[in-house]
């Protein structure tokens, strides 16, 4: 491998992505968990359902290939909620998660928000949850619950 292979770089998604979105997602999700009717439709239908309502999708490349992907789904003008961040698992150990999730928050920053938060489940995510709080989410009260799978809130005021 060339020096410069490992370097991750955060594209945006792109149509010719929707493939490896869709593979990377529901790996991670029917590896560690189910598919819920919300998967489904973030899962195969990214475009209308996180892009057209003002949402963004960030991808992680690595080795020419997409190796993780972050979504952050528009609520309202100023709070995004950080959806499908996930990592191949081919890819893990090279830093990808903290890259994606720290694009993310910039991207969230730069879109206007003051609030992101997300859900997540500590059994089958604690990596993900240590990332979090290290990038400086923090857990809020589980006031609504989006997903069956989820027993964690956490967000990040700007």
């Amino acid at each position: 491998m060339q020096p410069d292979s490992h370097i991750v770089q955060i594209i945006d998604y792109q149509p010719n992505h929707f493939q490896r979105w869709k593979e990377i997602n529901e790996a991670w999700i029917t590896h560690a968990y189910f598919m819920e009717e919300i998967d489904h439709l973030h899962c195969s239908q990214p475009e209308e359902s996180i892009l057209a309502p003002g949402g963004f999708i960030l991808l992680a490349q690595m080795c020419g290939e997409i190796a993780g992907t972050a979504g952050l789904l528009k609520d309202d003008e100023h709070t995004y909620e950080l959806i499908k961040m996930a990592v191949d698992e081919r890819f893990r150990g090279h830093g990808i998660g903290i890259k994606l999730c720290e694009a993310a928050i910039e991207k969230a920053r730069e879109a206007g928000a003051k609030l992101l938060y997300l859900f997540s489940n500590t059994k089958g995510s604690a990596t993900a949850i240590q990332i979090y709080r290290d990038l400086g989410f923090v857990e809020v009260p589980l006031d609504r619950q989006d997903f069956a799978r989820a027993d964690i809130r956490m967000e990040m005021r700007f």
